[in-house]
Order: C-alpha cells, then sequence, then structure tokens
C-alpha cells in the first residue's frame, strides 16, 4: 500500500499535533505527536537529511548543509502542498482515536531509503518508508505545525547558503 495525503496540525485543545495519513487503498491512520515526540523526532529526521549518500560524501559541514537546504527546496518545489487533504470515508485499521507516539526508531529499507517507526507505549504503530520528497514534506509541515503552536520551539533546517571566500579552505600547491 501506498502513502496517498499527510496532513498535521496542532489541536490547542490537546496540546499536541495531530498527523493523519492517508493510503491509495482508502485506509487511514491517526497519530498524536507530543512536544516530547517532537524533540526526539526532529533531531532523527535532521540526521535523515544528512545521511543522503549525496551529502554524506561532502567533506566540508556547511557543504553538507547548504546540499541539505538546496535538497530541501527541490523537494518542496515537486511536492504537492496544494490539494487539500481528502476528507473522504476511510478504514482506520489502528482504531479512529489517533495513537499517542512514545517510541520513534529509524532503520533503512533493503534500498537504502529511511524508515521512520512512529509506535504507541503497546500495540502497533507505522512504518513509513520516506523518499527524499516525503521526507522533506514531512519536514516542512512539522515546521509549519509547531509554528502554530504556543511551545516556543523552532525547528531548525540546515540553512542554503554558500560557501564564502573566507570559510573555504585555502590549499597551497
Amino acid at each position: 500500500m501506498r502513502l496517498h495525503q499527510l496532513k498535521l496540525d496542532f489541536v490547542p485543545e490537546h496540546d499536541r499535533l495531530l498527523l493523519r495519513l492517508s493510503t491509495d487503498s482508502r485506509l487511514e491512520v491517526r497519530l498524536w505527536l507530543t512536544r516530547r515526540a517532537l524533540r526526539l523526532l526532529w533531531p532523527l529526521l535532521l540526521q535523515m537529511l544528512r545521511a543522503a549518500p549525496e551529502v554524506a560524501r561532502q567533506g566540508n559541514p556547511q557543504a553538507r548543509d547548504a546540499l541539505v537546504g538546496l535538497q530541501h527546496e527541490q523537494a518542496l518545489v515537486r511536492a504537492n502542498f496544494a490539494d487539500a487533504f481528502e476528507e473522504a470515508p476511510r478504514e482506520m485499521p489502528l482504531g479512529a482515536e489517533p495513537i499517542l507516539v512514545v517510541h520513534i526508531q529509524t532503520n533503512t529499507d533493503e534500498s537504502g531509503n529511511p524508515v521512520l517507526a512512529l509506535l504507541p507505549q503497546q500495540g502497533q504503530g507505522i512504518h513509513l518508508t520516506l523518499d527524499n520528497i516525503l521526507l522533506h514534506s514531512l519536514c516542512k509541515l512539522l515546521r509549519d505545525a509547531v509554528a502554530k503552536s504556543d511551545w516556543d520551539m523552532v525547528l531548525e533546517l540546515p540553512a542554503l547558503g554558500l560557501i564564502s571566500d573566507a570559510d573555504a579552505p585555502k590549499t597551497v600547491n
């Protein structure tokens, strides 16, 4: 089954983020992300961004950050944020009530794509295989939702910037 849409909203009365995921087979899973869960999740997402082979090959940390920023911009251009989340009736295999995410795990699949596991204290959670566009899109949705919260958090992404000549390593022949 393939992911169809993601929606992420801050729900003030619960002081949580509600993540809704729908699939092309008309299933929906709802997850609660607390401030604590987000503090665990965000560094893992940044690690995933920096683990992309083309980023990891860069020797200079500033070059890695610039490449992550560039990839972020390119991925968001290719993502579709214009379509509203479809409020269609769907089967909810994990129940209609959102699952409280307590455990977060990361891994890679056999193709090297990052996999994010969002799990409750007990029971079944979800495992999301994230391609580049989905990973960057999830980061954007999280940043946007947190900006609407009252959590006094800023989710920073590596800045898109060019290495200035003053910062570039010097080589003497």
